[in-house]
């Protein structure tokens, strides 16, 4: 196995991560890079805990799903039941769209009277009409997670009202939240609306981050005295965009402010920087029985990562790769990887792959390879 430290970005001296110490009073939190997918801070980011309201992105995750698939429009209606109006409407004294019975909403009403005004009667509504009762809507959350990959997160309801099989991390949080920018760029913008009148009642968006920080538009909040206050939030800031989910705050000041620290801590101190750029020649290798000596190692993709900004000039990286490798050789075939390291930071792997087709060479091109090979070695 040959090894080569790539001249780009080479350095042997790292920065201590514990001089980055940073501490919230949230129980648990995670902010997330949206471009890299890395994790700038995390608290508890794997346990299973209460998600209020939070969980209600689920939901929306679904709804958004059919109106992208086709299956139902945005000018599509669904009816609400007694059901959803006992559960969840004006009479429970919870968060509400005041729906009345036997209305017949639009779909982009009901998202609305979800995300701005995180109405239970609008989740209800959306899981009966969806599978025909919020129960049967629960088991597609739990299948629709575990798709997702978000393996600490359990659902009963559409809402998020308390119950004990009602559980999220912050990490699947933040990974759906994600999936949801992602996924559906064309419906995200109803997360930073800051109002939405329904039924004449007029009511605001309860993302503090969305009346305080230049950028931030989405996503969802939550309270219940057992989750405490929660928040799972995103912004812009340049080309730019963090994710925080955070949980068990005391009180909407301390969500706000706790909020608005740790995402301003993120792109102040973070940045995205592109390390290699796609099909860039990293190294070449040596080719056995191919009508090429040498074939150039390239990434096949753009390698991003998200570093602190204290150590861009520290950053080591590693060519792995044998040889000579035989031939024939395929573009795009893995021969190699690209490992980088920074310290306080997980390494990555990255495949270097062949830049173009090597072909084999005929039976008496082998022959004279092999004369070489035993007169002057692998040379």
């Amino acid at each position: 196995m040959n090894k080569f430290s790539a001249a780009v970005l080479l350095g042997s001296v790292f920065f201590c991560f514990d001089a980055l110490a940073y501490e919230t009073s949230a129980r648990n939190a995670i902010l997330m890079d949206f471009d890299t997918g890395e994790y700038l801070y995390e608290k508890n980011i794997k346990e299973s805990v209460p998600p209020a309201s939070m969980s209600k992105l689920m939901t929306v995750y679904i709804l958004m799903s059919k109106i992208k698939d086709g299956s139902i429009k945005l000018d599509d209606t669904f009816s609400v039941s007694e059901n959803a109006w006992r559960k969840g409407g004006a009479a429970t004294g919870g968060s509400t769209m005041f729906l009345s019975i036997g209305d017949n909403v639009s779909v982009e009403n009901l998202i609305k009277g979800i995300v701005i005004q995180s109405g239970n009667d609008a989740c209800i509504t959306v899981a009966e009409n969806i599978s025909g009762s919020e129960e049967d809507f629960a088991i597609l959350m739990n299948k629709t997670a575990k798709k997702l990959g978000l393996e600490n997160s359990s659902f009963a309801n559409s809402t998020g009202l308390p119950h004990p099989d009602q559980k999220m991390s912050m990490e699947d949080l933040a990974i759906l939240s994600r999936h949801i920018i992602k996924e559906f760029p064309d419906l995200y913008h109803y997360f930073k609306e800051k109002e939405f009148t329904y039924n004449n009642i007029k009511q605001g968006n309860r993302n503090p981050l969305l009346y305080t920080m230049d950028g931030a538009d989405g996503l969802k909040t939550g309270h219940t005295e057992e989750a405490g206050f929660c928040l799972d939030a995103s912004a812009t800031k340049g080309n730019r965009r963090l994710i925080e989910v955070m949980s068990g705050m005391n009180s909407n000041k301390e969500r706000s402010e706790e909020a608005e620290r740790l995402m301003n801590w993120g792109f102040r101190e973070f940045g995205n920087y592109l390390l290699f750029r796609k099909q860039q020649v990293i190294s070449d290798v040596a080719v056995w029985y191919g009508k090429d000596k040498k074939v150039d190692l390239i990434v096949a993709d753009d390698v991003l990562k998200t570093i602190h900004l204290s150590q861009i000039d520290h950053v080591k990286t590693t060519v792995e790769f044998d040889e000579p490798v035989k031939a024939p050789i395929e573009a795009g075939q893995q021969l190699g990887t690209l490992k980088i390291e920074i310290k306080g930071q997980n390494a990555i792997s990255v495949p270097l792959v062949a830049a173009k087709n090597v072909e084999k060479v005929g039976l008496l091109g082998r022959f004279w390879a092999n004369i070489k090979y035993f007169i002057f070695g692998a040379k």
